[in-house]
């Protein structure tokens, strides 16, 4: 089954054509934690309480619905975190004695406020300076689909954070509806099913192979209606994800949102500030999409930013003392590339514990190490070992970027993604249009191709059950306080104009950082993250013109 809806998030997930891939659904830094071992190896008491002032007054200030006034005025019950772990690496992380969790109740349509509601998880670290207190930090580290209450987690036990961030905020993270912990959940297939996609690449462009792909993507949305239901389906997009959000400030007692969001959690955060531009006190948007762009501009721009960060990863390798796997000529490591992995269509190699690897997974590890310089060597080891007959370390890389745990058990990370893409962005129906962004993608990011020619098969999106809620657009806001954009020169999922485009759409101060990595703040870059605390604690916008640099 090919999924290619058009990357709201990230980097694809999906093989044939054009791709596009919500970006790691853990903070990067964890992600290298696991690669140095690759490389190596090759609770509380439960309360009730509210933050400052109470529910009912943060709602007024809302300015909400009377018919919301129950979920405004809600008061949180904080528990141990224990409960809301949805894997082993959460369960180690959620033990931590100064992390506490909840759940927000939110109405499932905010049409119908009376009828079926939703959870939201939401982890909480308290500032550790509480005299100093300024507020919540919430955050959400992109996708859409990835886990805010684990990045939370990730960011209060990182030594990358700034101390001044941590001290002066409760740092705050949140599943967003149908994600991770919150319920009800996006769930589309059991953990074999994914196992039995990620080996099949659908890489025949023939008719009968279009016709396949069709078929299965079509299972795909039905196992999606089956299991999850067509009215969580209809307002799991970035417009519910927003209200919510602003319900869970107002019952943390904050007067205005102080947020921070990556990737896809940009648009998040432009998304709430023309809902409640009102209601805003700070963003930090690092990652940007950007706002101008249509699905399919944007999923070819995004491609074309993978194959600059494959270039990069050429010239560091054929600098390296060390002989390249792909040879010492950068020019021709693509070619060199594909003379590696296209056999893998036909005939995938061991990769260890029973399992192969195949053309598809070999892509999805190689992205996966793309989105950081830091993680060039494992890379290296990976495709040298493949030059060898063995794909243990590229079938790793991609398990790591499904989330898939040692057990076998994925994450909904992935069917999540696909869910909210679908309602957020276009809905391509039409085949040409398929083609059109197919053979562009093929031009610009060669490395991805299969040599057999673009699969123009309709994605899971053309067959959504429910229209989508919103779309690409140029925010429009009035009234709203200067936001800061970090934006990386290298980023490969989401490239560096879109967030000059975005600072451009939002009036904001724009952070221009020199460097190889999807993303950059509050991960330990001096420059970076001085500049993102000072605004954050002190509303002091970075100098005009900014400009850091990644080591």
């Amino acid at each position: 089954m090919e999924r290619r809806c058009g990357a709201a998030g990230e980097v694809g997930r999906w093989h044939a054509g054009a791709v596009t891939f919500p970006a790691p659904s853990r903070a990067l830094r964890t992600t290298l934690v696991v690669l140095a071992a690759l490389l190596t190896a090759a609770l509380t008491t439960a309360c009730t309480t509210t933050a400052s002032g109470t529910g009912a007054a943060q709602g007024a200030a809302a300015g909400s619905d009377p018919a919301l006034a129950k979920y405004y005025d809600q008061t949180l019950s904080w528990g141990p975190c224990a409960p809301f772990a949805e894997s082993d690496a959460d369960r180690k992380a959620f033990a931590a004695p100064d992390l506490d969790c909840a759940r927000l109740q939110v109405p499932l349509d905010y049409a119908q406020p009376g009828g079926r509601t939703a959870e939201i998880a939401v982890l909480r670290h308290r500032a550790t300076d509480q005299a100093a207190r300024i507020g919540s930090l919430l955050v959400n580290p992109g996708g859409p689909g990835g886990s805010g209450i684990s990045f939370a987690a990730t960011l209060a036990g990182g030594a990358g954070t700034p101390r001044a961030i941590l001290s002066r905020f409760d740092l705050v993270g949140f599943d967003p509806r149908g994600v991770g912990a919150s319920t009800p959940t996006i769930d589309c297939l059991d953990d074999k099913q994914n196992d039995a996609e990620r080996a099949d690449d659908d890489t025949d462009p023939s008719p009968a192979g279009v016709a396949r792909t069709e078929a299965e993507n079509k299972a795909f949305v039905q196992g999606c209606v089956s299991k999850t239901g067509v009215d969580v389906l209809a307002n799991v997009g970035t417009r519910d994800v927003v209200k919510d959000m602003d319900v869970l400030r107002a019952v943390l007692g904050d007067d205005k949102l102080t947020y921070a969001g990556f990737s896809y959690g940009t648009r998040i955060g432009s998304t709430y500030a023309e809902a409640f531009p009102q209601n805003v006190r700070a963003l930090v948007l690092d990652g940007a999409l950007d706002p101008e762009q249509t699905t399919i501009d944007r999923t070819v721009d995004q491609n074309e930013g993978f194959q600059d960060a494959f270039d990069a990863f050429a010239r560091w390798c054929a600098a390296q003392p060390t002989p390249c796997p792909l040879g010492e000529d950068p020019a021709q490591a693509t070619a060199a590339f594909q003379k590696l992995v296209r056999p893998l269509i036909d005939k995938p190699v061991p990769a260890g514990g029973g399992r192969v690897l195949g053309w598809n997974d070999a892509q999805t590890g190689v992205s996966q190490a793309l989105y950081i310089s830091a993680a060039y060597p494992i890379l290296a080891r990976g495709i040298a070992e493949l030059a060898l007959g063995s794909g243990s370390i590229l079938l790793r890389l991609a398990d790591l970027y499904y989330d898939r745990d040692a057990s076998g058990h994925y994450s909904n990370m992935l069917e999540a993604f696909t869910a909210i893409s679908c309602v957020d962005e276009q809905q391509i129906t039409d085949r040409a249009q398929i083609d059109e962004q197919d053979r562009r993608v093929d031009e610009v990011a060669p490395f991805r191709s299969t040599g057999l020619g673009p699969v123009d098969a309709l994605d899971p999106c053309a067959f959504w059950p429910v229209k989508p809620t919103s779309q690409p657009h140029v925010p429009h806001v009035s009234g709203l306080p200067p936001t800061v954009v970090v934006s990386v020169t290298g980023d490969p999922a989401t490239p560096y104009e879109a967030g000059v485009d975005l600072a451009k759409a939002l009036g904001g101060r724009l952070i221009k950082v020199d460097g190889n990595q999807h993303t950059a703040s509050l991960q330990g870059n001096a420059c970076v993250d001085g500049a993102v605390a000072a605004y954050l604690t002190d509303l002091t916008l970075p100098p005009d013109g900014l400009e850091c640099r990644l080591s």
